[in-house]
């Protein structure tokens, strides 16, 4: 297995500023804002109630009743209690379902560019990942025809993420429906579907596989409160999945975490029961520093930028700087790029070859607008330099 780019990019980051070099972070993709007052606050009820007792390996039936009362208000997806399974995280949901549902050498198609754990979780399942590459030119979707010609008879699943981690493109219900027009002709197919920055959506009408009727028995639908929440150290994620699934699921998590966190769990039903307008102050402020990064980056020659639609990062291709030689820096790939940044710039990012997409890099934006500017500042003078 590799090791994820990201949290060592990440771990790069902690280690200058250790030395005491002033890093800018725009590496990892975690809100910088604190978990909301109300989400806390169920917590320490929770403690006070005496909530310390293993859990139920699949969650609290409470819980997967808020579950299942979020898919209904949010998704228009009807799920029972035997189709929902609560994790450590959404990672371990994904890993959950590679480990039950794919055999030695099934392909999974993966549109490119995909979260980084993807293809390293179906290739410890003994998968193989089948990349399909997008571009800025096509919004960094996949098309119809992409997905048919990426179809073999050892295709067993496609996974994506929508909103995208890390382009931030959305798929439309029109252009999910075109792909499930192709998925309907290969019944063998199970789609997952990683919604996990759904409330981060600047476009509305976000969409789910699932929604579909001829399609709902073959989606399994990841979500979790890290993102929209600002709950990334808390580890709470969730399936909705066709019944034996998450059979299989609850069977494979019993065998290796058991049940998630209690007093996460319990804090967890208190947000999925808020209306989603209590975290919109933090959905607004994403929106508004995508528009300053966005309008920041353009003026720095060389970036090729498709506007995100949603989650917390934009993802430039940077192609136009392979082959130079700027202030003494070669640079030959986007891993070149990254690190040239990173060293002269003193701004983390993450290499595109992380995501399956070599001629691009990350930034997230969940950080404050003057790290923002700064960072811009410094990527433009020491790209000048040259």
């Amino acid at each position: 297995m590799s090791t994820s780019q990201t949290l060592a990019m990440a771990a790069k980051t902690r280690e200058l500023k250790a030395e005491g070099k002033d890093i800018i972070g725009l590496s990892l993709g975690e809100p910088d804002f604190n978990t909301p007052d109300f989400i806390k606050d169920a917590a320490i009820q929770a403690i006070n109630d005496d909530y310390n007792s293993y859990t139920p390996v699949d969650g609290y039936v409470e819980l997967k009743d808020a579950i299942i009362q979020k898919f209904k208000r949010d998704n228009g997806l009807t799920y029972d209690r035997s189709q929902i399974v609560v994790s450590t995280g959404a990672k371990q949901s994904l890993a959950n379902i590679a480990m039950v549902m794919l055999n030695p050498g099934d392909e999974v198609i993966l549109p490119c560019p995909y979260w980084v754990s993807y293809a390293e979780i179906v290739k410890l399942a003994q998968g193989v990942p089948v990349e399909v590459p997008t571009s800025v030119e096509s919004d960094f979707k996949m098309t119809p025809q992409q997905l048919e010609a990426a179809i073999t008879p050892k295709t067993r699943m496609l996974w994506y993420s929508s909103p995208s981690n890390p382009s931030g493109m959305v798929y439309s219900k029109e252009e999910l429906r075109a792909l499930a027009d192709v998925l309907v002709k290969h019944p063998d197919i199970i789609v997952v579907s990683d919604e996990i920055y759904e409330h981060i959506n600047f476009i509305g009408g976000h969409a789910s596989m699932a929604q579909f009727e001829d399609m709902y028995d073959r989606v399994v639908t990841v979500n979790g409160v890290s993102k929209a929440f600002a709950m990334t150290g808390w580890r709470i994620g969730y399936i909705g999945a066709p019944t034996e699934i998450a059979r299989a699921c609850n069977k494979m998590q019993g065998q290796i975490t058991s049940g998630a966190n209690c007093i996460a769990q319990r804090a967890v039903i208190t947000a999925l029961e808020a209306p989603v307008s209590k975290i919109q102050y933090m959905i607004d402020r994403f929106k508004s520093r995508k528009s300053l990064i966005i309008g920041l980056m353009s003026q720095i020659k060389g970036f090729a930028i498709t506007e995100p639609e949603g989650a917390f990062y934009v993802f430039p291709d940077v192609s136009y700087f392979f082959g130079k030689t700027i202030n003494g820096y070669e640079i030959k790939d986007a891993t070149d790029f990254s690190m040239f940044l990173l060293e002269r710039a003193l701004v983390a990012t993450v290499t595109g070859d992380a995501f399956g997409s070599p001629n691009c890099i990350r930034f997230s934006y969940a950080a404050s607008e003057s790290e923002i500017e700064e960072a811009m500042k410094r990527i433009k003078n020491a790209i000048s330099e040259g």
